[in-house]
């Protein structure tokens, strides 16, 4: 991941990033800086908070990164899988039914969620819902497809 572009946030978008990831994942930031990272052949930006790749934009959409949602547990839109389900959710596989233990009530399909591990709650990838969340715990199918997950090119960016 090469960087095309890279500059500090202004007070106005730091304010929409922490009021996008309150209402969405009920997580407040407390951080002193904001840099917006473009990034060429990347369908990501990422936000450094204080130095460290917290935030990503995906289809303009503000969520916290693998390693962001670690520093700053989301208390919405979590879903929760089983120790059987870590090692593939970690390879970056989309989630199955079975696997998951719990899912937020809150997540619509479509959601950017985080995927937590039952055991240490630790956050093992972001996706994006197929179906809401009241409806993930279940026999069959998938629910939701990984965008981000530890390991991956985005996990292993550095500045």
């Amino acid at each position: 991941m090469e960087v095309k572009s890279r500059h500090h946030l202004r007070s106005d978008e730091v304010r929409e990033i922490d009021a996008a990831l309150e209402d969405t994942l009920g997580v407040e930031l407390d951080a002193d800086t904001y840099e917006l990272v473009e990034l060429e052949d990347s369908e990501f930006d990422i936000v450094l908070v204080d130095g460290e790749p917290t935030v990503f934009y995906t289809d303009d959409e503000p969520f916290l990164t693998v390693q962001g949602a670690n520093a700053y547990p989301p208390t919405k839109r979590v879903v929760t899988v089983d120790a059987g389900a870590v090692s593939f959710v970690s390879d970056g596989a989309d989630v199955m039914r079975p696997g998951i233990v719990e899912a937020s009530d809150d997540i619509e399909s479509g959601d950017l969620v985080a995927i937590a591990e039952e055991t240490h709650g630790k956050v093992l990838a972001i996706g994006r819902a197929k179906t809401d969340g009241d409806e993930m715990v279940g026999d069959s199918g998938k629910v939701v497809e990984s965008v981000h997950f530890v390991g991956d090119d985005l996990y292993e960016f550095v500045v």
